[in-house]
């Protein structure tokens, strides 16, 4: 069975190696973090420090928006897709499927959080799977507010897939 992570489409497009997984994995991924890379794609601004790693995530990127552009797929997307917190998943390769969420923004935490945040929270919650992020300012902020989700850096995706801490061993610290 694979193991799942809720993920924003940017972070995979960032970092390469999750889309080769030792294991089978499956990405929980927001609807609205897929429309956000047509735009990133598209700023002025660096995504990356290094202008060839820039170059590399932006044609990485280019390359999933044309994947859920494909007619098929965004036929299957707008039929599957209608009801709050209701899926879709795509095989992809490696052993990865990427499941994609509508997972509305219910304002739950206010401006606490950002949308793409609030909806990776609910689907965490909802489907009971930990975030993957590399951000350590919202890490911090999930651990203050209490917000009852798992979360793992990106940098221990690998401790995360392969062993990992139940939802049962943090409900029983």
């Amino acid at each position: 069975m694979a193991k799942q992570f809720v993920i924003e489409a940017v972070m995979l497009a960032i970092y390469g190696e999750l889309m080769t997984p030792a294991h089978p994995v499956e990405y929980l991924i927001p609807i609205t973090t897929v429309y956000e890379l047509e735009e990133l794609i598209h700023l002025p601004e660096p995504i990356m420090l290094d202008p060839d790693d820039d170059k590399h995530v932006r044609n990485i990127m280019k390359e999933m928006v044309q994947f859920f552009q494909d007619p098929f797929t965004r036929k299957k997307c707008e039929k599957h897709l209608i009801a709050p917190m209701s899926t879709v998943s795509l095989p992809f390769q490696n052993g990865v499927t990427l499941t994609l969420i509508r997972a509305d923004d219910n304002a739950m935490w206010g401006e606490l959080f950002d949308p793409i945040e609030t909806e990776q929270m609910l689907s965490a919650i909802h489907f009971e799977a930990p975030i993957l992020t590399d951000q350590p300012d919202w890490q911090d902020r999930l651990l203050e507010y209490l917000i009852p989700v798992q979360f793992y850096d990106i940098e221990d995706f690998e401790f995360a897939l392969e062993q990992g801490i139940s939802a049962q061993d943090l409900r029983d610290l």
